[in-house]
């Protein structure tokens, strides 16, 4: 079924987001999919909908909402290296204008949003996160704990700085299983926030996985990117799907 374009009202305004609904009869799990910093487009409405093939109903809302509706960014077909400076001039203001309590504000009205519809059965959901999103599904399954049941994150980043606000210091409130991949080659996630996202994991008791893809670099499951790792991408599905496929039903 291909999906469709859904408004979901939170305290601060209307936000945009993708609804991506396997074929046949529900209800179905559904999944919370976080996206990058580039935002919605035509790549992650196909990765929501190739999660959605096998059995999830995905909702990919536009986490820039507040600065305007989808497309909020003029994006080339193919994301180089040399289009990411001008790109990120544009990108930044919008990402540091987020909070931490904004974004969890939203999170709640996307979970009553899959929670009301009836496509979703009862019970908690997956999320998962890629690049700046890894965080914020980080965040929601710490904010939200009876809401999610599995939460995951790709070439994440920042998620255990030294900040007073990283996400890993929600460890503790933490229910749900998780599993974090992390590239080898990304400076926006280097080895000591690796481990110190892993001590607080553990140290909190939470059922987890971290991991790090060699050879892969910051970015590596988006195809419309020059980051682009097809072997880690397809490693990552693997990962996605066993975790949701253990924890959702």
């Amino acid at each position: 079924m291909p999906g469709t374009t859904v408004d979901v009202t939170t305290a601060d305004g209307v936000a945009d987001a993708y609804l991506a609904v396997p074929d046949g009869d529900g209800p179905f799990p559904a999944v919370l999919f976080y996206m990058d910093a580039f935002g919605l487009r035509p790549h992650l409405t196909a990765m929501a909908d190739r999660l959605a093939s096998e059995g999830y109903v995905v909702l990919v809302p536009n986490v820039f909402y507040r600065a305007g509706r989808t497309p909020l960014f003029d994006l080339p077909d193919f994301i180089d290296a040399d289009s990411r400076p001008a790109l990120f001039e544009k990108i930044m203001p919008v990402m540091q204008s987020l909070t931490p309590a904004g974004l969890m504000s939203d999170a709640g009205a996307y979970l009553r949003y899959l929670a009301d519809s009836p496509l979703t059965v009862d019970g908690p959901v997956g999320v998962t996160g890629y690049c700046m999103g890894a965080g914020v599904a980080l965040r929601t399954a710490g904010t939200y704990p009876d809401r999610v049941a599995a939460a995951a994150g790709f070439h994440a980043a920042n998620l255990a700085s030294e900040a007073p606000d990283s996400p890993h210091l929600l460890a503790g409130n933490v229910t749900a299983e998780l599993y974090f991949a992390h590239a080898d080659q990304d400076a926006a996630m280097p080895v000591e926030q690796v481990d110190r996202l892993e001590k607080a994991l553990t140290e909190a008791g939470v059922t987890h996985r971290c991991e790090v893809y060699e050879g892969a670099h910051h970015g590596y499951t988006q195809s419309d990117t020059s980051a682009y790792n097809a072997e880690a991408a397809e490693r990552h599905w693997t990962e996605l799907l066993a975790l949701f496929g253990r924890t959702l039903s």
